[in-house]
Formats: C-alpha cells, structure tokens, sequence
C-alpha cells in the first residue's frame, strides 16, 4: 500500500479506499436491521483492508445500511482501534437544523465520537451549491461541528458537470473533494488542477465501475494492455497525478485485494505505451474529436455526455458499459442529468451551432438506437424525419 497527504486535510491516508456501498443486501430497507449476511461480508472486507494496509473507509447515509454494518464491524465485532483508521461519510441535509440532527444520528448508527472527513453529499448543480453553502446553510453547520471538533474536516462530494464543481471549490468552504476522473472520462482535470492550488484533498470516485465497468473490460482494452488488468492500469493512471489522493474501491471479496495489490508501485514503465495504445484507438471513429462543450445546451440533452458515451462505444467497444450509463436517463435527476436522444429532443437542437462537418443528428439517433433498451416505448428512430433548427 502506498499514502499520500490528503491535501490540507494533512491527513496521510491509503491510496485506496474501502467504498462502503457494496455490501451484501446493503440497500435494503430498513437500514438499522442488518442480516448476519451482510454483517459478516462487512466484518470480512474491513479486516482484509486493514491487513491490506488500507486506512481510510468511506459510506454514506444514502448507503441504507452501510453506516449500521460499519459502525457494528469496526466497534463490536473487530474491536479496532478508532485512531487507527480514518472514516468518511456523507449526507446531504437541506438546512442547518437537518445537518446537526443528521451528523449526530450518523454518529450514533456508526458508534463514534467524531468524523475524520465529512462530506456534503451531491453537490451536483449550481442551485445546490447556492443552496448547500448559503448563510446559515448545511455547510455552515458543518463548520460549526468542525469548530466543535465532532468533524475534522469538511468538504463536499458531486457529480456535477466541471463548471460546477470548480465554482464549488471556489467557494473555499472545503478542505477536500470526492469527483470522477479516470482514463476514460478525464472531463474533469481541470478541477483537479484547481483543488490542487487549493490544496485541497482529492478522492475519486467509483473508478472500476463508473470508469467504465473495468471488472469485464472489452478484449480491445485488455490486448492494450498485456502488462495488468484493466483496473490496475486505470488505477495507476489515476494515481500518476501526485494530486490525486485515493481512490475508491468498492471491494466485495479477496480476489479484489488480490488485484489491488498488483497496483503497486504505482508507477510501471509499461503503463505510458499502454495509454499511448489506447490513446490511438480515438481514431477508429472519425467523430470521436467533437465533445460539444461549444454548444448552447438549452435542451434536456446532456449532448457532450452522450457523444462520450458514444465514443466509449466507438472506440473502446464499450457498448455495455454505454448501455449500463445511458439507462440511467430514464429517471432524469441531478445526480444523471439529461433525457433520451429521442427525436423530439433532438429536433430542439439549434444546429447552427455544430460543426458544418459533423452529423450531430445522425449520430445521436444511431446512438439511441443502439443504447435504448426500455421495451416499453419505442426505440426505433428515422434520422430523415428529425428536423434542423
């Protein structure tokens, strides 16, 4: 296992983390009533993290029965030491009154006295940050609980678009950050950069799942890199930013930490000619270059979104992990913004703004087609009946 400073935090911390939302029956109501299954797969990854030289742990209340399974392994059933780790949670509570009741209840399900990080949980647009860190807000209460020493230090977790997470750490309201970068989505380096002038400490989310289902990575990926896994690459090629801090990973059996330990060191002379592989793949569609960050996005399509899940397909072959993403739209919320690329919502395109070279329409029509899969509504589209605006 390798440490890094968690930023200003100067918290030294593992390289990887224990993501606490994987747990056995884990998201089953009701969240303080915890099976002997879920119990003991708790108990069994936290005592192989902490053999495995991990220190920080990480759950959420959103996690259901996360905090309860946590606050039982590391109290009563492992009896570990509570300085010898460092715990994160996180929530999202509407105002000051609901902050204060909320971290004292998280204190009591996970049995301590204090939080070594706690995060706003979702700060994903720019209303929620407004709202979040405004005067008298949620996240002032959390610095009134760091002041009383019952948080250590406070900062926020999103994922938000880049304008909104860098105007969050503009704030200077936070200490850390919890965000999304890996090989394949680095839409977000620039927030790296930024936390790290600020010295904030930085935590990547879901960088095996969200970073493109690396557990059953296409055969292309795999030829690019004989040298690891997937998810060994990926995780070094986060890791190879000395500003990112550690990374999540929501480990469920040995085999896991068996794989995390091929990790290190985190560097390997190998991992440049595999990136540079994979870097080349780009130009096996001849559109994989347009992002659409220029566009005027005044519909409800996420289109720079959409067009990346296309190029992953493209690309990367990563049509299920396209497919995995893109059915996430059919409950639209701030956590997975945008809609469907029906034709009533492309037909809102103003496409005056694309590219004279680029056939936007077709393109997200084809990708529909082949990432729609609810069987209750249509799924074919005619490119030739989509108006231009």
């Amino acid at each position: 296992m390798e440490y890094r400073r968690f930023g200003k935090t100067n918290k030294k911390i593992s390289t990887i983390t224990l993501g606490g939302m994987r747990f056995k029956q884990g998201w089953d109501n009701p969240r303080h009533e915890i099976p002997r299954q879920t119990q003991d797969h708790c108990n069994h990854m936290i005592d192989l993290a902490i053999k495995n030289g991990i220190n920080h742990f990480e759950t959420a209340h959103g996690y259901v029965k996360s905090e309860t399974a946590f606050g039982r392994s590391f109290n009563q059933e492992l009896k570990i030491d509570r300085s010898s780790y460092y715990l994160m949670t996180k929530g999202n509570p509407a105002t000051a009154d609901d902050t204060r009741r909320l971290v004292e209840e998280q204190l009591t399900t996970l049995q301590t006295d204090y939080f070594d990080f706690y995060a706003w949980h979702g700060i994903n647009t720019n209303g929620l940050i407004k709202d979040a860190c405004q005067t008298g807000g949620a996240v002032e209460e959390l610095l009134k609980m760091k002041e009383e020493g019952i948080i250590k230090h406070v900062g926020f977790s999103t994922h938000g678009s880049l304008d909104t997470i860098t105007k969050a750490i503009n704030t200077d309201l936070f200490e850390f950050v919890n965000l999304h970068y890996y090989y394949f989505y680095q839409r977000n380096r620039a927030a790296i950069d930024l936390a790290q002038k600020k010295d904030l400490g930085i935590f990547i989310i879901s960088p095996n799942d969200k970073g493109g289902q690396l557990y059953q990575a296409p055969e292309k990926i795999k030829k690019a890199i004989p040298h690891a896994t997937p998810i060994q690459w990926n995780a070094r090629f986060c890791l190879s930013h000395p500003n990112v801090h550690t990374l999540s990973f929501g480990m469920t059996e040995l085999a896991h930490f068996n794989e995390m330990n091929g990790i290190f060191p985190s560097t390997n002379t190998n991992d440049q000619a595999a990136k540079h592989q994979l870097d080349l793949m780009l130009k096996d569609d001849s559109h994989s270059w347009y992002d659409a960050y220029d566009l005027d996005h005044s519909t409800n399509l996420d289109i720079p979104l959409l067009l990346h899940w296309r190029k992953l397909w493209k690309c990367y072959d990563l049509l299920d992990f396209a497919k995995y993403r893109y059915k996430e739209l059919k409950t639209p919320n701030h956590w997975v913004p945008g809609a469907f690329a029906t034709s009533e919502e492309i037909n809102k395109i103003d496409f005056s703004k694309v590219p004279a070279n680029l056939p936007l329409k077709e393109l997200l029509s084809e990708l529909h087609l082949a990432l729609y899969q609810n069987p209750d509504e249509p799924k074919l589209i005619d490119p030739l009946k989509l108006s231009v605006v």
